[in-house]
């Protein structure tokens, strides 16, 4: 799908204001919606519009025009879009992956939970280190030597010191051992409340609360992304990309995997204003998969409620650039050429079971991977062939990056190997209450792996999917600005443009030329579901964009 652009960002007075808890409850008979501002209005205007249309105005960010309301006026996206200080309406949907249909399609690609129970009672792979000059688990990471990102490597040269990293996910554990010594628990902030309906039971939750701490992830998702991009050379476990980088918990994602709309604007926000240099975004937008102006298939409302949620974001993605924040997302597990997508049977998926088939075309985008000024990063197995699984496209391939393939044969004659996948930290909480352990401790399926050192242990979890090659290169982003960055004034630390840094990132990255033939035919794909077509140069195309991040070379080259 192409790249869209949109006006400069509104202008405002302060970054959000929370008038009252709990944004994504439901009230009631109320309904929730985000409201987005037109460009030039004023906020009393706004706020005077919703008025009218019955709205209660819940939370608004002033910086990027966008407020949280509720209502129960049935017309209210209509009342409130009929002002001409407001651009549109849209239900609060979520900004993510779904738990229960998606959960399927995207977590159980990403975590492999099937195989994960399959493989349950054979045990996994414990650790111990302390000593030696290579982290414990390094021999499992193909993904660093892909990259350049060893002792030998990037790492004698730069490891992102001064660099702060924000991460917009699920949580990060703040607690684990690989993860602490390079938390930010002052910065970070959990711009989520539990919803219910998608995350369960309040009370059901480890702390029986619908507002978690800023240092917890009871998903596991973003904890893994943290891990590859910053972990800490400590004698214990792995190393990320960028092992002195500093992690940032800027959650903008439910426990069950979605992720609302203005908790997303707010995060991207925050950390323009709190001199983040880097964020990770491995989702996309939903409720719609692939986000369209216009598309017949959808009623007018619905038409609305995508333009604003694409105006919104893109708002929010263009205030973060601009104020020095490096974008890097993934690119999508849909095995989707996104230059040509024709099919979405997943949209709109919340509240669950309201999806449809529905026809889309080059005109719908998806967000935030095409939204304005985004690096977006494709997937590659330990071969590096494009992961099963990957989108590509030439509009959208910015770079690629070691995300792993499970049905790749490397370095092992077993099909669907644990360890083609990208090993990263887990929460004890989660591998306990998920049943990967034994009741000693150990790990009872190969899909966890266990390190200790000096009375110290951790665990770590196989993935797989964009979502793991995107933090690749946030590290090495973190990497470059870490070795060509200037002293930050104001907020300590260093900085660098986005724009420098993308320039950097692309001219560092290896080059990979199409497979020869270019329809590539993976070995495994006996009806050609999964073949995927190649355009482009070596210099250039649409499975690798611009080559294949490079740690070493980014230090080394500015």
């Amino acid at each position: 799908m192409k790249r869209i652009s949109f006006a400069a960002v509104l202008g405002a007075l302060m970054l959000f204001v929370p008038l009252t808890a709990g944004a994504a409850d439901r009230d009631g008979s109320k309904t929730t919606y985000v409201v987005l501002y037109e460009q030039g209005a004023s906020a009393a205007s706004a706020r005077a519009a919703i008025e009218r249309a019955e709205g209660d105005l819940v939370r608004e960010n002033r910086k990027i025009g966008v407020a949280t309301v509720r209502s129960s006026n049935g017309n209210f996206e209509s009342d409130v879009a009929a002002s001409k200080a407001v651009y549109g309406a849209a239900r609060n949907r979520p900004v993510g992956f779904a738990p229960e249909q998606r959960k399927h399609h995207r977590f159980e690609l990403e975590r492999s939970e099937a195989e994960r129970d399959r493989l349950r009672g054979q045990g996994g792979d414990t650790r111990h280190g302390g000593g030696g000059k290579a982290e414990p688990l390094a021999d499992l990471q193909w993904d660093m030597r892909m990259i350049h990102a060893t002792p030998k490597g990037s790492y004698r040269k730069e490891r992102g010191k001064g660099v702060r990293v924000g991460i917009l996910d699920t949580g990060v554990d703040g607690s684990h051992p690989d993860i602490a010594p390079n938390f930010n628990r002052g910065l970070s902030r959990n711009f989520t409340t539990d919803d219910p309906i998608v995350d369960g039971p309040c009370a059901e939750d480890p702390d029986g609360s619908c507002t978690d701490p800023a240092d917890v992830d009871e998903d596991g998702h973003g904890t893994h992304v943290a891990g590859t991009v910053a972990s800490p050379i400590n004698g214990l476990g792995m190393a990320g990309v960028a092992p002195d980088a500093e992690i940032v918990n800027i959650r903008a994602g439910q426990d069950s995997g979605y992720f609302f709309l203005q908790p997303s604007v707010d995060a991207l926000t925050y950390a323009a204003n709190h001199g983040v240099d880097v964020v990770n975004m491995s989702y996309y937008i939903d409720p719609w998969l692939y986000n369209c102006a216009d598309n017949p298939a959808d009623s007018p409302e619905e038409q609305l409620e995508q333009r604003t949620i694409i105006a919104a974001t893109s708002r929010a993605l263009r205030y973060a650039r601009n104020h020095g924040v490096t974008l890097v997302s993934a690119l999508g597990n849909e095995n989707t050429d996104l230059g040509n997508p024709t099919f979405d049977p997943t949209s709109p998926d919340y509240p669950p079971g309201q999806e449809r088939d529905r026809i889309v075309d080059n005109s719908c985008v998806d967000m935030p991977t095409e939204g304005p000024g985004v690096l977006a990063i494709s997937s590659l197995g330990p071969t590096e062939r494009k992961a099963f699984y990957s989108n590509w496209g030439t509009e959208q391939t910015d770079l690629s990056a070691p995300g792993g393939d499970s049905r790749e044969f490397f370095g092992t004659d077993r099909y669907d190997a644990p360890e083609n996948r990208i090993l990263a930290p887990y929460p004890q909480s989660l591998a306990e209450s998920n049943g990967d352990l034994n009741p000693d401790g150990t790990p009872n399926n190969p899909m966890v792996v266990q390190s200790c050192a000096k009375g110290k242990c951790a665990y770590y979890q196989y993935a797989q999917g964009t979502s793991m090659a995107s933090p690749h290169a946030v590290g090495v982003a973190a990497v470059v600005v870490g070795a060509h960055g200037d002293r930050d004034r104001r907020f300590g630390g260093l900085e660098m443009s986005p724009r420098s840094v993308e320039r950097t990132l692309k001219g560092t990255a290896r080059d990979h030329a199409c497979p020869r033939p270019r329809t590539f035919t993976y070995p495994f794909d006996t009806d050609g579901t999964y073949a995927a077509t190649c355009e482009g140069s070596k210099e250039f195309n649409g499975f690798y964009g611009h080559g294949i991040v490079d740690a070493l070379a980014a230090a080394g080259k500015r």
